[in-house]
C-alpha cells in the first residue's frame, strides 16, 4: 500500500477500533436475578459489564412471588438466570421451563453448607432453610459462583468479575469482624430476637444468638393460634425485648403478639428483600449493618 494512502487510512482505523470497543462496552451482558439481593450481589461483580434485571424487588416477598408475562420476556431476554436455589423460589424454574429459556442458570448458594430445620410450624417434613445470604461468609460464595457464571459468558470481563469480587470479599469480611465485635459485647442471656419468619437461621447460628418467630421459614405458612399463644408465653417468660418486624412481611401479626406480649415492636429489619433506593438497606452491605444496628440495640433491652 502506498505510505500516502496508509497515511490516510490510519486515523480511520483507529476510528473503528474506538467504535468497536465503545460498541462493546454498550453492549453489557444481559442478566436476571430472582430477587433485589441476587441483583445487588451481580451488579457488585458485574459492573458496567452487566445490565441486571431483578425479577422480585425491593420490599417484596419472594416466597408468595407470582411471576408476569413482562418475566417471561425479562429472562428470554437474558443471558444469564441467578437463581438463590435451596427451595426459595421454585417459581424461578417453572418460569424459566415455560419461556423456553435456552441461557445459562447459576445457583448462587452452591456449596453453601444448608440448614435443616425440623418438621413444625404447620409443616410434616424437615424443611431446608433457604435465608443462606444472612452468613456473610455464604455471601462470599454467592459473588464467587456468581463470578464464574459471568466469566464462562464473558471471558473478555474476566480480570474485572475478579477483581470486583475480591474487592468485595474484603468488605464481606469486614462486616463479619464487625458483627462478631457488636454482638461480642452482649452478655449471652441477652441474645434473644423476635422476627416475624426463620428468616435468620444462619446469621442466628453463625454470632451464636436465638432466633424465634410465629412463621416458618416460608411466609406462606400461617402460624396456627397455639404456636402463636406458645411464642406470647415464651416472650413474656424469658423477658424477650427485642421483638422486630420484616420489610416483606405483614407487619400485623407481629403487631398483635408484640401487644398481647407487651412488649413494645422495634425497628423494621430487611430479610428477604432490599429496601428501595435512599433507605437503610438499599445494598446488602446496607441491610446487614442496618440489621445488625438494630437487632444489637434490641437485645440490649432484653
Amino acid at each position: 500500500m502506498h505510505p500516502l494512502i496508509r497515511k490516510l487510512l490510519a486515523p480511520l482505523a483507529a476510528a473503528t477500533l474506538l467504535m468497536a470497543g465503545t460498541a462493546a462496552l454498550a453492549d453489557p451482558l444481559p442478566v436476571t436475578a430472582s430477587f433485589s439481593i441476587l441483583g445487588d450481589l451481580v451488579k457488585v461483580v458485574g459492573g458496567e459489564r452487566v445490565n441486571v434485571t431483578t425479577l422480585v424487588g425491593p420490599d417484596e416477598d419472594a416466597h408468595v412471588f407470582e411471576p408476569k408475562p413482562g418475566d417471561a420476556k425479562a429472562i428470554l431476554q437474558s443471558r444469564l438466570l441467578v437463581t438463590n436455589g435451596l427451595g426459595f423460589e421454585p417459581w424461578a424454574q417453572k418460569l424459566a421451563r415455560s419461556a423456553n429459556y435456552k441461557g445459562a442458570t447459576v445457583v448462587a448458594s452452591k456449596g453453601v453448607k444448608a440448614r435443616t430445620l425440623p418438621a413444625e410450624k404447620g409443616h410434616h417434613h424437615a424443611e431446608t432453610d433457604p435465608h443462606a445470604w444472612q452468613d456473610p461468609t455464604n455471601t462470599i460464595l454467592y459473588v464467587r459462583n456468581i463470578a464464574t457464571a459471568l466469566t464462562q459468558l464473558d471471558p473478555a470481563g474476566a480480570e474485572t468479575f475478579q477483581r470486583n469480587t475480591d474487592a468485595y470479599v474484603k468488605e464481606l469480611e469486614a462486616l463479619d469482624a464487625w458483627a462478631r465485635q457488636q454482638i461480642a459485647a452482649l452478655p449471652a442471656d441477652k441474645r434473644k430476637v423476635i422476627t416475624s419468619h426463620d428468616a435468620f437461621g444462619y446469621f442466628a447460628a453463625h454470632y451464636g444468638l436465638t432466633f424465634l418467630a410465629p412463621q416458618g421459614v416460608s411466609t406462606e405458612a400461617e402460624p396456627s393460634a397455639k404456636e402463636v399463644a406458645e411464642l406470647i408465653r415464651q416472650i413474656r417468660r424469658e423477658k424477650i425485648k427485642a421483638v422486630f418486624f420484616e420489610n416483606m412481611s405483614n407487619p400485623k401479626l407481629l403487631a398483635q403478639l408484640s401487644k398481647d406480649a407487651g412488649v413494645t415492636l422495634g425497628a423494621e429489619l430487611y430479610a428477604d428483600a432490599l429496601s428501595p433506593a435512599g433507605q437503610p438497606g438499599a445494598t446488602y452491605l446496607q441491610m446487614m449493618r442496618h440489621n445488625i444496628t438494630q437487632l444489637t440495640t434490641g437485645m440490649q433491652q432484653n
